[in-house]
């Protein structure tokens, strides 16, 4: 055997439903060398139909298998490979093409894209008409032809092409076979560096590519299924299997002669090999029986699952048989199976053969006594895969599931979570809710806050999106978060420059917050927009808006002039125009209440945020300073004709009405409101604005609506003098 280094070996295991067979050797050119080799059967019927039913028996025994070979290696093994069968396998052949933006020479990676393509296409196809309850993973593919420019090629590499594409077939089993073959093998501290089909690695032996021109059918007679493989035409073009193989006759001999099922598959081998056949049943009675009586027995079972493979190769083979069929595998062995096999193919029986010896010529066995037959071929298939589709796909969990991913070599954390299903919007930071408005009508949107990325773990490591995966890793991802939503106020608009605006009156500079409609609703700076709202920044009043806003009735007999020019109470006054008008006169001592009430209010007796909040939401939607709405009512009040009378002439005090002095008696009243009686104490008079001091009504809660103040069901003036029994209202005027 040609000199060899550790790190060329390939390790494969045949888990097959009575042995593991495990085979550690390397290929050198076109041959291949078999360092070490150990076969062990399954202590108990642990594997069914080439399905893990016990995982933890079926682990064991690979364990002991690779113990065994570790001591002839005199070295540890890690990585191996592996070969699936099952009784629910699914193929999809499709076409797939990749067109280039010009003409370009194709490579391997081109090839290995389009294969991926091919079978991300037969992956869809296969979840569009499963009808059944498994979920499949793919183990393993073969290209039928390859195209350049639609004309056929059997190798593309190094053509020049403006478009590639190929026919390809996708196999896929249930993710319970996948499942429980990794959990087996990671139980016995391996882990899976390859893993394909078992008719894919049986073929790859038994049928060299020089064969394949041929429509010839392989198939591999296992302990539990019959693997199927049909070649045409230079290529693989079905694969099939059946669920029944070597285990159906084997249970026939327990049943006739009352042996355990270990003696029962040595009297079934020997019945190939020898003329009398010693035995003891399980009452320990001994028996000696000629061959031909096993023959007698497992012939109806064989002629019937001769049959099944039979319509299973013409279905694969388009309802028409083929020129030749190669068997492989030891239930192949069974006296009659050839023989069978071939009259239901209607072939001539030399044309259905045992393959072993034939096929292994390239194959080197240290191990004298290791025998050249078919029960060799699909081992040393599983190590030759590893060569022909290393590195084609990975094994990772992601949280928690096991994924399957084919491997250009250039496979992310990205690549995984797609795979699984994983939102793209919780691998990136989300933004929070944005506001879609329009300002004077032009569309506007604040975006919210950008959120936390992901936080992703591999093999409890924090890494990036983009780190390279690596097989059989653990990969934990929590979702990213959205951040939060967008907050603006009509004040935070670049329109909205300055608050406030001024405008002459009477010769006099008077100060107005600006006016800001939102939705048709005039509304403060400190307005939060909502979506959707439409908003129009005002910067002109009207005569009339202005004469609400600073308190004052205008005497509509006299003349009103704007600029000059004549104008009435919907003329609109802007930045800096002069107005002039005459204010209807106030009863005598009016100036001085109001006055003192919004000094009280600049000293903190009452509550200015609330106050300031009613009385300027109510005219106008916007907020005035305290300082600025004493200053105008004093101007209101200079600008007022009010009568002066003498001291003689002022109201006097009547007999029953104490003197004035400097502190007044205080007194209590009751009133309702919204219903609810309230008390209103230590004071000597109480005006309307008064009653928020001792009724909780959040003024700031106005969404675009207008406060109702009613007393005794009239509107009410925020100056208004309150009664004993006055019954009062205020509530949201409802738009």
């Amino acid at each position: 055997m040609a000199d060899n280094t550790t790190n060329q070996f390939v390790f494969g295991l045949d888990i097959g439903t009575r042995n593991v067979v495990g085979t550690v050797g390397y290929r050198e050119g076109k041959d291949f060398y078999v360092a070490a080799q150990y076969s062990m059967e399954h202590e108990t019927r642990a594997m069914l139909d080439g399905q893990i039913h016990d995982i933890g028996r079926v682990s064991r025994v690979i364990a002991e298998v690779k113990q065994r070979l570790e001591e002839q290696l005199e070295m540890e093994l890690k990585d191996v490979c592996i070969a699936a069968a099952g009784r629910v396998l699914k193929t999809i052949t499709t076409t797939v093409e990749y067109v280039f933006p010009e003409e370009t020479v194709v490579t391997s990676e081109h090839i290995h894209t389009l294969d991926l393509l091919g079978v991300d296409r037969a992956q869809q196809m296969l979840k569009e008409k499963n009808d059944t309850r498994y979920k499949f993973y793919c183990v393993g593919y073969s290209v039928i032809k390859y195209y350049i420019n639609d004309e056929i090629f059997s190798n593309i590499e190094g053509h020049k092409a403006e478009k590639i594409s190929e026919e390809i077939i996708v196999t896929f089993l249930p993710e319970d076979v996948v499942d429980g073959l990794y959990s087996a093998v990671g139980q016995a501290g391996l882990e899976v560096a390859n893993m394909t089909l078992e008719p894919i690695a049986a073929i790859n032996v038994a049928i060299p590519e020089a064969f394949r021109m041929l429509n010839i059918a392989l198939v591999d007679v296992g302990a539990g299924t019959s693997d199927i493989s049909i070649t045409r035409d230079g290529s693989i073009i079905a694969y099939g299997m059946i669920p029944y193989a070597g285990d159906e006759l084997t249970e026939l001999i327990v049943q006739k002669y009352l042996v355990d099922f270990n003696t029962a598959e040595r009297i079934k081998l020997a019945s190939g090999s020898q003329e009398e056949i010693e035995f003891k049943d399980i009452m320990l009675i001994p028996h000696t029986i000629k061959a031909e009586e096993i023959w007698e027995l497992t012939d109806p079972t064989v002629d019937h699952i001769t049959t099944e493979v039979a319509n299973k190769i013409k279905e694969l083979n388009g309802d028409k048989s083929v020129s030749a069929t190669f068997v492989v595998g030891g239930g192949g062995k069974i006296h009659g199976f050839t023989e069978m096999l071939a009259d239901k193919l209607e072939l001539p029986r030399e044309r259905v053969a045992l393959r072993g010896e034939e096929v292994l010529q390239s194959v080197h066995f240290s191990q004298p006594e290791v025998v050249k037959d078919p029960l060799i071929v699909t081992p040393v298939g599983i190590c030759l895969n590893y060569y022909d589709q290393k590195n084609n796909f990975i094994m990772v969990h992601f949280n928690g599931e096991r994924i399957k991913l084919y491997d250009n070599g250039h496979l992310t954390i990205v690549d995984a979570a797609m795979q699984a299903g994983f939102a793209n919007e919780n691998l990136f930071p989300k933004r929070g809710e944005s506001i879609e408005f329009t300002v004077n009508g032009k569309q506007r949107v604040v975006r919210g806050e950008a959120g936390e990325s992901a936080v992703i773990k591999v093999d409890g490591k924090v890494v990036s999106i983009n780190t390279p995966l690596v097989p059989n890793s653990e990969i934990v991802i929590e979702s990213s978060t959205a951040g939060k939503a967008a907050e603006y106020t009509i004040e935070q608009l670049d329109e909205y420059t300055s608050a406030t605006i001024e405008f002459l009156v009477n010769g006099k500079t008077i100060t107005c917050p600006k006016f800001v409609q939102v939705n048709g609703i005039l509304q403060p700076g400190t307005y939060k927009i909502h979506n959707h709202d439409q908003i129009e920044l005002r910067n002109y009043y009207t005569v009339a808006q202005l004469a609400e806003f600073m308190d004052v009735q205008i005497d509509v007999q006299s003349d009103i002039v704007l600029n000059g020019k004549p104008a009435d109470t919907q003329s609109m006054v802007y930045e800096n125009f002069e107005l002039e008008w005459t204010v209807a006169p106030y009863a005598p001592g009016e100036r001085e209440r109001e006055v003192a009430v919004l000094s009280e209010e600049v000293a903190g007796e009452r509550q200015p945020a609330e106050q300031e909040t009613a009385k300027t939401e109510h005219m106008t939607g916007n907020s005035v300073s305290e300082e600025q709405k004493v200053n105008q009512a004093e101007e209101k009040w200079d600008q007022s004709p009010v009568e002066q009378t003498s001291p003689a002439e002022q109201p006097q005090p009547s007999a029953e009405q104490p003197q004035p002095v400097a502190e007044q008696p205080v007194q209590d009243i009751h009133i309702s409101v919204n219903g609810d009686a309230l008390q209103l104490s230590g004071k000597e008079e109480y005006i309307f604005v008064d009653v928020f001091n001792y009724f909780d009504f959040d003024l700031s809660q106005s969404n675009g609506r207008a406060v109702v103040t009613k007393i005794n069901g009239q509107d009410a003036q925020y100056t208004q003098v309150l009664k004993d029994g006055d019954q009062i209202e205020i509530y949201w005027k409802e738009n």
